[in-house]
């Protein structure tokens, strides 16, 4: 029997912002007039630093890749230490930062990520978190990552 050694990741992501309804829509709306370069400096602003980092640390949105589902579009500029993930599909915008790893963070384990990070968009259920357009027929039982 073969074992792989899996070398931790040299660093980890973290949650700056997600945003929704109203808000993602604007930075959607910049993402079409000024490209996800101007995105990314525009959601900068609600990065605190080690504020931010804590908050990651404190509430498990730390992860060893980008989250994302085949409706999301990730943009990763090179040499920025900042990743951008939407979706026009289902409303949504979230900045993530690269954190270095090391042994005070902790990684949020793969089984929480999923359930954490993934919903079912069902009509029948009405759930504040979903917008009304969301629950439509023709986009249920799609996952989205939250």
């Amino acid at each position: 029997m073969f074992y792989t050694h899996q070398n931790p990741p040299a660093s980890r992501w973290i949650s700056v912002t997600f945003l929704q309804g109203d808000e993602a829509d604007e930075v959607l709306g910049m993402i079409d007039r000024d490209g996800a370069t101007a995105a990314i400096e525009y959601l900068q602003q609600w990065d605190y630093g080690e504020e931010t980092v804590d908050a990651a640390l404190e509430n498990g949105y730390v992860y060893d890749r980008v989250p994302a589902v085949s409706t999301d579009r990730t943009i990763e500029s090179h040499g920025s230490t900042y990743a951008l993930r939407y979706s026009t599909t289902f409303g949504y915008v979230s900045l993530l930062r690269r954190h270095p790893a090391d042994s005070q963070s902790e990684l949020v384990p793969a089984s929480r990520v999923s359930a954490m990070q993934t919903a079912w968009v069902r009509p029948d259920v009405a759930d504040p978190w979903v917008a009304t357009r969301d629950r439509s027929a023709s986009r249920a039982r799609h996952r989205v990552a939250l």
